[in-house]
């Protein structure tokens, strides 16, 4: 197996950019999600229970119950950690020496503090696989790169015995994510996926929807058909060879991993979601890999011996053989050269697939196990091979750790693993669940199967919300990026998740009574309340009742498609279906029901905020300044501001001074010389060997 120095590094750099992204785009809508007059108050999820500091800290992990202790109310509170995190992660993304497990162990307890109150709006798949890998995250940074002039000594002097351990986690987390999310959509029977049309439905129907996602809509019926063929192919065939003893076996399921994610960004609107997908294939690069890409591969390529070469190809043949013969004989392709199109259907059933992953769940759990014992012997082979009594204890003190960290996290996650496979679920060792029990609450592991049934197979199902003084004239209340005005362009938000936005789309796939929060946000509405009008639009000449709050508001369901190419101005079409929510006020019986059916109304006034407290009154001086931004360009100019000063380090960093250019191309000593040296010196200087430019690496 070759070095993951260069891949560890770009994961941790990686992981700090999802969790700026992360920090920041929450922070802009914590007033409106959970401040005092927001739609979930956070202020409602911490009540102490009468337990001791500790024990309440263990059931609810999260650094919030210590605000009071600041002058800070919960939401404040949300606030400080979101800026300490974005800032944290920003330094840790610029600065090799803030890649630090502390750092990265604050930024993992932030997330999931906030997470323990974020209630439906921060319950999505994707924060939890944020909190599991940033707790791989926390592991990998434990490792502590040595100094360059130690690296020199050789591989075994300078690393340590157990440094691919935790990494090997991260690929084992990639795995689970992307096998699961394609087994999930076929014992969903969503009829979408089972007849190869998901994707005729899927760029009109997810949540927001980028300008791509109307020119990927309009094309070929069979294009989209061999677009799902190929999704089973690289979620469910794929990650096998993520454990594959052929390094370019390897590559190419990475580059597919790649393909499928930046394919998904271009056509949709997934917040940080994807980026993280791309920053856990790193798992399967190396350094050979990387630095050759990079161009700064020095290293002279050690040959291989032709039947070993040979060997690996025809290994890699058979592979890349199987797997087209795989797809074409279950999804029957065919080549229509007349009409110039590739036919695929589904060829087996429910219950030949249902037998087939009941007969796979296992086994792909043993392939996790035969990887990680390969890792683990190989960090015993490593550790042989430490010289010095000292070195050899630490190495030892310091593998049995990580060794055990690993196996336990491995174990903690075959039980949500085994999730997509009841009967496997079931016969799964029983201190495996007591383990994972007993951790559950911290989010160390996570089941994962997205896009599991397609929606809107009839027509996309939108909420538009009106407002009106009177209750015969009404106004659309438009949102900033789900889609409302059928001439408006669907936007491009990422990295940014609007989750108010989100909830709306899964808001009006039932009825309302399923999701409580909506009868907040009318009452907010009805309130006027600035916070939460701000996540609907942040300028506020675009809100219609900026001057004043709506007497009445309800809620209507339409149906939206895609426009048919030659309409112009439009990017949608639309259909009324049904009322979603009645026409309400303040003081209305049918709301005061469902404020009290749901809990939602306030029992307890806020506290009043500390202003003589500092640390708030910077808090909302913050806030004031960072107000008139939309979140997507303050995450973009986050970006920006990174790309510009890795431009400047590029740019101003240190220089090779005149004589090491003038050694570096200074031809090599004849042999004679060389042997010459060395019987003259019996007794070479180790340390002097290190600062040739040659063996740097």
């Amino acid at each position: 197996m070759a070095g993951s120095r260069l891949p560890r590094q770009l994961f941790l750099q990686g992981v700090a950019a999802v969790f700026m992204f992360a920090f920041a785009s929450l922070y802009m809508q914590i007033p409106g999600l959970y401040g005092p007059d927001g739609i979930l108050p956070a202020r409602r999820t911490l009540r102490p229970q009468g337990k001791g500091r500790w024990p309440q800290l263990w059931e609810t992990p999260t650094l919030l119950w210590e605000t009071p202790l600041l002058g800070l109310d919960t939401a404040q509170g949300l606030e400080l950690l979101s800026l300490l995190g974005t800032l944290l992660a920003l330094g840790a993304l610029l600065l090799h020496q803030l890649r630090h497990l502390l750092v990265y162990l604050l930024l993992w307890a932030a997330y999931l503090s906030a997470y323990q109150v974020g209630q439906v709006f921060l319950y999505f798949q994707w924060d939890s696989l944020l909190l599991e890998t940033g707790f791989l995250a926390l592991l990998v940074a434990a490792l502590r790169l040595p100094p360059r002039h130690k690296q020199a000594q050789g591989r075994l002097a300078g690393v340590p015995p157990h440094e691919d351990l935790p990494f090997w986690l991260v690929r084992w987390l990639l795995f689970r994510l992307m096998f699961a999310s394609g087994v999930v959509k076929l014992t969903s029977r969503c009829p979408a996926w089972w007849g190869l049309t998901a994707l005729t439905y899927h760029f009109e129907t997810q949540c927001l929807p980028t300008p791509a996602s109307w020119f990927a809509h309009h094309l070929p019926v069979w294009l989209h058909k061999l677009g799902v063929v190929a999704t089973f192919l690289i979620e469910i065939a794929v990650p096998p060879l993520f454990f594959a003893p052929v390094r370019r076996l390897r590559l190419a399921a990475f580059y597919s991993q790649v393909l499928l994610q930046v394919l998904i960004i271009v056509t949709g609107n997934y917040n940080f979601f994807n980026l993280l997908t791309l920053v856990l294939t790193t798992a399967l690069l190396d350094d050979a890999h990387l630095a050759a890409a990079s161009g700064n591969s020095r290293r002279k390529k050690t040959p291989t011996s032709w039947p070993k070469a040979l060997l690996a190809l025809l290994l890699e043949l058979a592979v890349y053989g199987l797997l087209a013969c795989g797809v074409v004989h279950c999804f029957g392709l065919e080549v229509d050269w007349k009409q110039r199109t590739v036919h695929s259907k589904t060829t087996f059933t429910f219950h030949q697939f249902s037998q087939w992953l009941k007969m796979v769940t296992l086994p792909t759990m043993w392939l996790g196990a035969a990887s990680l014992a390969w890792e683990l012997l190989t960090a015993l082979w490593r550790w042989t091979q430490v010289r010095g009594w000292l070195q050899k204890f630490c190495a030892a003190v310091q593998l049995s750790i990580f060794g055990t960290a690993t196996v336990a996290l491995f174990t903690i996650s075959l039980v949500p693993y085994s999730y997509m496979e009841p009967s496997t679920h079931g016969r799964l060792w029983t201190g495996a669940h007591r383990l994972f029990g007993t951790v559950e609450h911290l989010q160390l592991a996570h089941s994962y199967g997205l896009f599991r049934r397609m929606t809107g197979l009839g027509g996309r199902p939108e909420v538009v919300l009106e407002g009106s003084y009177d209750g015969h004239h009404w106004k659309e209340i438009e949102f900033m990026y789900k889609p409302g005005n059928v001439s408006r362009a669907p936007p491009i938000v990422v990295p940014h998740q609007p989750r108010l936005d989100w909830q709306m789309w899964f808001a009006a796939l039932g009825p309302h009574t399923h999701s409580p929060w909506f009868t907040s946000l009318v009452l907010r509405l009805l309130q006027g309340k600035e916070p939460v009008i701000r996540l609907i639009q942040n300028h506020a000449p675009r809100y219609p009742f900026h001057k004043q709050p709506p007497t009445y508001v309800r809620a209507q369901r339409y149906k939206y498609w895609f426009s048919k190419p030659g309409e112009q101005g439009r990017w949608w079409r639309r259909q009324w279906v049904e009322e979603f929510f009645p026409s309400v006020s303040l003081g209305d019986p049918t709301l005061d029901t469902l404020l009290r059916q749901f809990g939602l109304q306030d029992k307890s006034p806020p506290r009043a905020r500390s202003s003589s407290s500092t640390l708030a009154q910077a808090l909302r001086w913050m806030r004031k300044q960072l107000s008139a931004l939309e979140a997507p360009a303050l995450l973009w100019g986050l970006l920006g501001t990174v790309g510009a000063i890795r431009v400047m380090q590029a740019l101003l960093g240190p220089q090779s001074s005149p004589r090491a250019k003038e050694e570096k191309h200074r031809p090599a000593p004849p042999e004679d010389s060389v042997a010459a040296s060395k019987q003259a010196s019996p007794a070479p200087d180790v340390s002097s060997g290190s600062q040739t430019p040659r063996r740097k690496k």
